[in-house]
Order: structure tokens, then C-alpha cells, then sequence
């Protein structure tokens, strides 16, 4: 099968990896779960072997684990937060994205004046985010 085929025009290869894992804690402890994840690309065989996108996929996801997940849940407290509900969960989960978003934004800007996530939260009101986000200066 092509990516044509499945109407992806524009890719040239479908990547398709398998993981087993074992759950650790909770009701998944000692369960074994099986997940198949499919990832689409322009790049050529020639561009990229199975072996280089393997190491890129990988390199994606350790980037979002010991980056954004750590700061999410070390600074911003996500795993222990206990706010259930889907929708809840949802707008928790775009907040920290906007104050993570914005703190990156200063940061590129010369203008952050903290030197952590922690202290930027700290500082940081809804009227300032709103007054930055409205003018665009971060």
C-alpha cells in the first residue's frame, strides 16, 4: 500500500511502529498493553532509512518527555493535579500550554525577568498575559 493509496498525495513513506508495554502502578499494574502508531512522511528511503526515522521518532518523544512533560508536571504540578472531568482537564491543559507558550516567548524576547517557570508563574497576572497576548509584545 502507498500513501497514495490511503489519500496521503505528497508522502512517501508510511511508518508504522509496535510497543508493548507493562503497566507499572493503578490498575494497569502487571498488565501488558500493545499499541500500534503510524507516522506519515515526504521524505525518501534514500532521505531517511527505517533505522533514521526509528531515531527520530524516538528523539520526538524523549524531546516532549524530559522537556515540556517535565517542566509541565515539576513546575506546574499536572501530575498531581486532582481536577477530573474531560473538559476540566482540557482547559487546565491549555493553560499551562499558554503559560508555558508565553514564559517561552519572553524568554525569546530578552524580556522574561525570571529566571524559572516557577517565578514566572508568580508573577505573571491574567491582565498581563492578556495585554501581552493583545499587543504581541512578549
Amino acid at each position: 500500500m502507498t500513501p497514495e493509496d490511503i489519500g496521503l498525495s505528497g508522502c512517501c513513506q508510511i511508518v508504522l511502529i509496535y510497543r508493548e508495554r507493562l503497566g507499572l502502578s493503578g490498575d494497569k499494574a502487571g498488565k501488558e498493553e500493545e499499541e500500534y502508531s503510524y507516522y506519515v512522511t515526504s521524505l525518501t528511503r534514500e532521505e531517511k532509512s527505517a533505522r533514521e526515522l526509528l531515531e527520530a521518532v524516538r528523539g520526538h518523544w524523549a524531546a516532549i518527555e524530559n522537556g515540556s512533560h517535565y517542566r509541565r508536571d515539576r513546575t506546574l504540578g499536572e501530575d498531581a493535579s486532582r481536577i477530573s472531568g474531560r473538559t476540566r482537564a482540557h482547559a487546565m491543559a491549555t493553560l499551562r500550554n499558554l503559560t508555558l507558550g508565553l514564559f517561552e516567548l519572553c524568554g525569546e524576547k530578552g524580556r522574561r525577568g525570571a529566571g524559572s517557570v516557577a517565578e514566572f508563574v508568580r508573577r505573571m497576572t491574567f491582565s498581563n498575559a492578556l495585554k501581552m497576548l493583545r499587543s504581541g509584545a512578549y
